[in-house]
């Protein structure tokens, strides 16, 4: 979904404003540092302040994560556990869709994310109980970890209609997709205490600078430093 401000700069009724000011700025063949200084002094005469910089609040999920999971778990079928392995392994649903059985490794409570984005490959740990719910789910069979009725990978487009269906059916007004999962369980990693470089490792971000925008988000963990702070 687009910003305002990404909307406002691709408005088609700014097209005839950027010939305009192209065919002046090549009239009088205006070098880069011209031009930069010309825009600010326009921006100077007009009184065009520029916007105060706000932090990026990241959306997440809090009691409609567990409102979620509760309802897919009643659907029948492997919903529930389709949902609960997303959400706790935080794969981006392009990864979760491609794992394969032969990449659980149920002794060591790990799923090998192969061939993630950036075509890097990371591990990521599993609570007992997802594995031991995984190895049932799974028993001899091999493929995909997650197959349909027909017994064929499931495509993003569809993980996603099962979001939002299961969201609709359990009556949750939030906007739920498949993406929103990660910076979920990622805050709420951070809130119980993981470091934020290990958080890093663990949703396969290639900069600290994109995990560091979920502790800048994270209220409770303001909360939690203040009271701790102030306590006694």
């Amino acid at each position: 979904m687009r910003t305002t401000s990404e909307k406002t700069k691709s408005s088609p009724s700014l097209l005839p404003i950027i010939a305009a000011t192209k065919k002046l700025w090549r009239q009088h063949h205006l070098t880069y540092d011209q031009t930069h200084y010309v825009a600010k002094e326009v921006r100077r005469a007009l009184a065009i302040e520029r916007p105060k910089s706000r932090k990026r609040v990241v959306a997440r999920l809090r009691e409609e994560e567990r409102k979620l999971m509760a309802h897919a778990y009643r659907v029948q079928g492997t919903r529930g556990l389709l949902i609960k392995t997303l959400f706790q392994t935080g794969a981006r649903v392009s990864e979760f869709v491609n794992i394969k059985t032969d990449e659980v490794f149920f002794e060591e409570q790990m799923i090998l994310i192969f061939k993630a984005k950036g075509g890097k490959s990371r591990y990521v740990p599993i609570l007992p109980q997802l594995a031991h719910e995984l190895r049932t789910h799974l028993g001899n069979r091999t493929g995909y970890l997650f197959e349909t009725v027909q017994y064929t990978q499931y495509s993003p487009r569809r993980i996603q209609q099962i979001i939002k269906e299961t969201a609709a059916d359990a009556q949750i007004t939030k906007r739920v997709y498949p993406h929103l999962l990660r910076p979920s369980v990622a805050t709420t990693l951070l809130e119980r205490g993981m470091p934020i470089e290990q958080i890093q490792k663990f949703l396969g971000h290639a900069k600290l600078e994109t995990t560091q925008i979920y502790a800048e988000s994270s209220a409770e963990m303001i909360k939690e430093s203040y009271q701790k702070a102030l306590a006694g």
